[in-house]
């Protein structure tokens, strides 16, 4: 992930920010299918709606997994900011 060069700063594989721009394509997918499935549900009348059916546990599974992946970006950010000063 990361290459060191005598007397250069650290860097980074072209594949590192592809890897980012997927997150990053995955995040953005990820809540927009959230948006989507909200308006839907809304349009929904409770009869229409399967008793026992769970209507919230995808949105909140693709909540989580947003979050996770842009959490991931920072983290692999800061670690690069800490390796760099040390």
């Amino acid at each position: 992930m990361f290459m060191t060069i005598e007397g250069k700063e650290w860097q980074r594989d072209a594949s590192f920010w592809v890897g980012i721009c997927f997150i990053l394509l995955g995040a953005i997918v990820e809540v927009s299918s959230v948006m989507q499935y909200r308006s839907v549900l809304n349009t929904l009348k409770p009869i229409e709606i399967p008793e026992g059916y769970w209507v919230n546990i995808g949105m909140y599974t693709n909540i989580m997994v947003a979050m996770i992946g842009v959490a991931s970006i920072f983290i692999s950010f800061s670690a690069y900011s800490e390796s760099r000063y040390c």
